[in-house]
């Protein structure tokens, strides 16, 4: 299977709403196409080289998954036709992607992420105990 790297440009004044559908049918033919997405990345909107589509802003969004060249022309075909979407790049990044292997970083890095989390919620829990306690103290001093 082959890894892919797809950069979207999608018209920047389209309401998060609006957006929504073009993520949600890209995300519905990857399965479809028995592929796989390994991450998107919402890099906001930012500011282009020159104007497209008499707009010099868009809205980029970075689509990285495996699959087949199928998966790739019906999503670029998708995008052609969808005029939400200015502008794209779908680059093959590999051409022998481990799947499993993919898939089992994937789960390191939730894991990782996940211990993180727990971790800075505990810590949250400990200042709060921590402050707690120090204020009826203060209060005893004051008296």
């Amino acid at each position: 299977m082959k890894r892919y790297e797809t950069i979207v440009i999608i018209d920047p004044d389209l309401s998060k709403e609006a957006e929504a559908p073009i993520l949600e049918r890209v995300n519905d033919l990857i399965p479809q196409y028995d592929g796989f997405l390994i991450e998107t990345d919402d890099w906001g909107t930012k500011k282009m080289a020159y104007d497209i589509k008499k707009k010099n802003r868009g809205h980029y969004v970075r689509l990285d998954f495996c699959g087949d060249g199928a998966l790739v022309q019906e999503m670029e075909r998708f995008f052609r036709i969808d005029d939400k979407v200015m502008k794209f790049m779908t680059v093959l990044q590999d051409d022998d992607a481990d799947l499993e292997a993919i898939k089992a970083d994937l789960a390191e890095k939730a894991a990782a992420e996940e211990q993180a989390a727990v971790e800075k919620a505990e810590k949250a829990v400990e200042t709060e105990t921590t402050t707690e306690d120090k204020e009826p103290t203060e209060a005893k001093e004051e008296e």
